[in-house]
C-alpha cells in the first residue's frame, strides 16, 4: 500500500512539474518557454534537476551559518545576470557551468551526507527558476525523516504566487533589496522592473515572517526574514532610498544584513563606477542613516571582508 501511495504522490508531482515548466512563469520574466524541450528562456535553464554546487558555507550572517555552517545547494544559472556577481562561474547564463548533481536522488543524498555531519539548515541559493525542484527536495528529505530549517536565499527578483506556495515550507526568507532605481536596475542586472517586483516579493515574506527572527537555545535562527542589501560604489543614496523604503513599507524592526563585501569583478566587463571598491564614507554614510530610521537588528560586515566572500567554484569547497 504504501509504495502505491508513494508512486500516485510521484505521479501527481511529476503533472504538477511538468505543466510549471511547460510554460514557464516561473520568475517575473514570465519567459512562458517550454523547459521541457530545453533551456530557450531568459536563464537558459531546463526542466532537469541540476546543482552547481552542494557544499557547507559559514560565510552567511551568524544566526544562519550556526556553529556548524549552513548546506546551501546553488543552483545554476539566475533570473538576473549582475555584472558583479561574485557567483558567476555558475551563475552566467551564457556559457556552461560546473553541475555537482543531475537528480532528486543524488542531491537528497549529498544534502542528508551534509546533515548528519551536523548541519541543521539547507539552504536553497538563487532558486527562483527551480522551485518546482525546491518543493520536491524538501519533500524528500522530509519523507526521509530530516528536519532542517529551510532557507530561501534569494536575488528578490521573485513572484508573490511563487512565494505563497512557500509558506509552511520554507523558514527563512534571505532576500537582496539590490535597487529601487529602475535605470540602475536594468543597467546593472538586465531587470528594469526589478524595483517592483522585489517591493512586492519583500512585502509577501514579511507578511508570512513579520520583523521577527526566532532563535534556538544555540543562538541558530529557526524562523525569520533577513533583509540583505549590498552597498555599491558611488550608490550610497540609493542604499539609503532602499532603508527608508523598508522602515516605511515594512518596520524598522526588520533585520538588515547591510554588506560590504562589494569587490570589481576580475577579468569581466563592467561600468566603470564599479570598477573599484566602496569608500568607509560611503558605507558610513548608509550606516548612519541605518541608525537614525531606527533599524537596531541585523548585522554589519568590516570594510576588509571582500577577500573572505570571493568563491571559485571549480573547487569542492567553493568557499574554502
Amino acid at each position: 500500500m504504501r509504495f502505491i501511495v508513494f508512486i500516485l504522490f510521484f505521479i501527481s508531482f511529476v503533472r504538477s512539474m511538468c505543466s510549471e515548466f511547460k510554460s514557464c512563469a516561473l520568475c517575473p520574466r514570465k519567459c512562458r518557454v517550454n523547459r521541457l524541450e530545453g533551456g530557450n528562456g531568459y536563464c537558459k535553464s531546463d526542466a532537469g534537476y541540476s546543482a552547481a554546487s552542494i557544499c557547507i558555507h559559514r560565510g552567511e550572517e551568524p544566526v544562519i551559518s550556526g556553529k556548524f555552517g549552513i548546506c546551501n545547494i546553488f543552483f545554476p544559472h539566475c533570473n538576473l545576470q549582475c555584472v558583479y556577481c561574485q557567483n558567476y562561474q555558475i551563475s552566467c547564463n551564457d556559457s556552461l557551468c560546473r553541475i555537482e548533481a543531475s537528480s532528486l536522488e543524488e542531491i537528497v543524498e549529498k544534502v542528508t551526507g551534509l546533515l548528519k555531519m551536523g548541519c541543521e539548515s539547507v539552504g536553497f541559493v538563487s532558486p527562483t527558476h527551480y522551485l518546482p525542484h525546491v518543493h520536491a527536495i524538501i519533500k524528500a528529505l522530509h519523507k526521509g525523516g530530516f528536519q532542517p530549517v529551510m532557507v530561501y536565499n534569494t536575488n528578490g527578483y521573485d513572484r508573490v504566487e511563487m512565494l505563497q506556495a512557500l509558506e509552511s515550507k520554507i523558514d527563512i526568507y534571505l532576500p537582496d533589496f539590490k535597487y529601487l532605481d529602475p535605470e540602475i536596475a536594468g543597467q546593472y542586472s538586465g531587470a528594469k522592473d526589478y524595483p517592483e517586483a522585489v517591493k512586492h516579493s519583500v512585502k509577501e515574506m514579511y507578511r508570512q515572517m513579520g520583523s521577527s527572527v526566532i532563535l534556538s537555545d544555540s543562538g541558530t535562527a529557526l524562523r525569520g526574514l533577513i533583509i540583505r542589501h549590498l552597498v555599491l560604489p558611488g550608490r550610497a543614496d540609493e542604499s539609503i532610498k532602499i532603508l527608508q523604503w523598508i522602515a516605511e513599507e515594512l518596520s524598522p524592526a526588520v533585520h538588515i544584513s547591510l554588506m560590504a563585501q562589494y569587490y570589481p569583478p576580475e577579468g569581466r566587463p563592467c561600468p566603470a563606477a564599479l570598477q573599484r571598491r566602496i569608500t568607509p564614507e560611503e558605507y558610513e554614510q548608509v550606516v548612519a542613516e541605518m541608525e537614525a530610521l531606527g533599524f537596531s537588528n541585523g548585522w554589519l560586515q568590516e570594510l576588509d571582508s571582500p577577500g573572505q566572500y570571493m568563491p571559485d567554484f571549480g573547487r569542492d569547497q567553493p568557499f574554502s
